[in-house]
């Protein structure tokens, strides 16, 4: 069967067809989708986990009990699953553990551009790295096998391009396997990482990376392609399609195991070619390692440590120049800034603490953008959970200077993925700082996901849902309100109020995200913006809501208005506008109002 995927969906093909029915992950871009995918097949069981340690950990025990079992996260995910994930290289896996990576070159959506390979060679991890959908999905079913025979857990690490990108898949439905049998396996001295037996474990890892080199020096995924003994290219992945494509006569070594490296292969592969390229988007990865060998390469002197690869980029590295062919198309399209939605929940409560100029810690979410003019309310974002934890530390460093001026923010999925230790912290070392939870009732950034305080699991059945208020009460935090953000009086009345107390608290601005209410109530009306009423204050543009621009007026119609010195009105687009209200809450001249029909 023949099917245009995309390298996320094939994984997830991939993935049910060798026979996994277990998996676990937590959405984040370029991830997300694998989850999503899988989610579908039948007789399967998905979870989105409250963050990536915990689905890790999820995941290493089914393995344990015999499941091929799949954890999917982004690149900076596997910074939170690091802690589980080292000591399961010294386990094993029992029955089978695959962990998806899924890079972001170019930070398209992510806090920084790290490059996950690293992660292998630490923590002693094979590696398989897929060049499209095809190999994504046969690359998973590998993967799987690797596993088992070596029992160890693998990576297998996509990019944004090969996970978005979609390219013909051909994959025979015959081949699905059944679910690996499961049963409890007791074997303490395996399992128990206490010192004693981890010194042991250590040895064993060691002689399972020597026979890994020995498997990769075989492994058919690495393959060579000799065509031109003047210039040889060594490389993977998505990198490995764009230098064909600029210089297809070339010669190739394609690694589809980026870790360990095939010794052997790339000693006779350079044996073959006079001049040796070496191809690879982020980190010198291939290039020191080839380099460690005593074999002269070409690489990072002439590429580019940043960003994602195209033919161009390539091209222009080695030649100097581009030819037309390898070029982008040059598309001329709007600019289109990033900017919250339109009736987004959290634009109120950023634009009130634009204006009290306290310092505004923020995290990972929708409301990150709120960074940018004109609101300009929120002034650092570290990680998932970190701005809890740093408003605490910013409140202690400061003591009686810092108090009533220090504000975290944190959505509620983030919350729930990180947040909860570090309000735990603020309770018991009694911080002066407010912590607001910016409650939209879903994983709004990524795609609308579920969590555990939406009361719907990743495969749409009902579940508990957590009630985020008793929750931060639990924790020790007295001082606790909940409000409206779409109401700008409460919301500036709230944040005042616990400015000026002392000790911790904290803020839940609850509104569904209006992209994504599960209430089907009626729309409500757009707002008009009346031109009579209208006296150029440009207050409501103070919002940099996508539904409000400026309008100048033409010069006939000021030359004849001599009483008002006004040149332009506010205007509102009625196919944007979600009537939250902001507006007409800040219009003092009463001109925004609700639209008649």
């Amino acid at each position: 069967m023949r099917e245009l995927l995309s390298g996320n969906e094939a994984i997830a093909r991939g993935a049910f067809e060798c026979g996994v029915r277990f998996a676990a992950g937590y959405p984040g871009t370029p991830s997300t989708e694998i989850m999503e995918a899988f989610a579908k097949y039948p007789g399967v069981y998905a979870e989105w986990s409250p963050n990536e340690k915990v689905a890790m950990e999820v995941c290493i025990g089914a393995a344990l009990a015999g499941a091929r079992a799949l954890v999917v996260m982004k690149h900076v995910g596997v910074n939170v699953a690091a802690d589980p994930l080292f000591t399961a290289s010294y386990t094993g896996t029992n029955g089978a553990l695959v962990v998806i990576t899924a890079d972001d070159p170019s930070l398209h959506s992510s806090q920084n551009e790290q490059d996950n390979r690293q992660y292998a060679r630490f923590a002693k991890i094979p590696m398989l790295e897929p060049a499209d959908s095809q190999e994504a999905l046969e690359f998973i079913k590998i993967a799987f096998d690797i596993s088992e025979r070596f029992d160890t857990p693998v990576f297998l690490r996509s990019t944004t391009r090969v996970s978005h990108s979609k390219s013909v898949v051909t994959y025979d439905e015959s081949r699905i396997h059944d679910e690996r049998k499961t049963e409890i396996n007791f074997n303490a001295e395996k399992f128990v990482m206490v010192p004693m037996n981890a010194r042991k474990r250590r040895v064993v890892v060691e002689k399972r990376m020597e026979s890994l080199r020995q498997f990769a020096e075989t492994f058919s995924e690495n393959r060579i392609e000799i065509t031109n003994p003047d210039v040889g290219i060594i490389t993977s992945g998505i990198s490995y399609q764009h230098a064909k494509d600029a210089f297809p006569t070339y010669s190739y070594l394609k690694l589809g195991m980026v870790y360990p490296l095939p010794v052997g292969l790339i000693r006779y592969f350079a044996s073959k070619v006079r001049k040796i390229l070496v191809i690879e988007e982020l980190d010198p990865f291939l290039e020191e390692q080839i380099r460690a060998l005593g074999i002269d390469v070409t690489g990072k002197e002439i590429f580019p440590y940043t960003g994602e690869f195209n033919p161009g980029i390539i091209e222009q590295a080695i030649m100097g120049k581009v030819d037309p062919q390898c070029r982008l198309p040059e598309i001329s399209i709007p600019q289109r800034p990033p900017n919250l939605c339109p009736g987004c929940p959290h634009r109120g409560l950023f634009y009130v603490l634009g204006k009290l100029k306290v310092f505004v810690t923020g995290d990972i979410g929708c409301y990150t953008l709120s960074f940018m003019k004109p609101l300009e309310g929120l002034h650092s974002c570290i990680c998932m959970g970190a701005s809890i934890g740093m408003a605490h530390g910013m409140s202690k460093a400061l003591g009686e200077e810092g108090r009533g001026k220090i504000v975290g923010v944190i959505g509620d999925s983030t919350f729930l993925h990180s947040g909860i230790t570090p309000l735990l912290n603020m309770a018991y070392n009694k911080s002066d700082a407010v912590i607001i939870i910016c409650d939209n009732r879903t994983t709004a950034m990524t795609g609308m996901q579920e969590h555990p305080a939406t009361g719907f699991t990743l495969q749409g059945e009902k579940a508990t849902s957590v009630d985020l208020y008793a929750l931060v009460k639990t924790l020790g935090i007295d001082q606790i309100s909940v409000v409206d953000p779409y109401d700008l009086k409460a919301v500036r009345s709230a944040v005042k109020a616990e400015l000026n107390r002392s000790g911790p608290s904290v803020i839940i601005s609850r509104r569904a995200c209006v992209l994504f209410k599960r209430d089907k109530t009626s729309p409500r009306k757009p707002l008009l913006n009346d031109p009579e009423k209208c006296n150029g204050c440009r207050l409501c543009l103070g919002l940099g809501c996508p539904a409000l621009a400026w309008r100048k007026r033409d010069l006939e119609q000021v030359a004849n208005d001599v009483s008002s010195k006004n040149q332009g009105v506010a205007v509102i687009d009625q196919n944007l506008c979600n009537a939250c209200g902001l507006c007409a809450q800040l219009c003092k001249s009463g001109a925004i109002t609700e639209e008649k029909r």
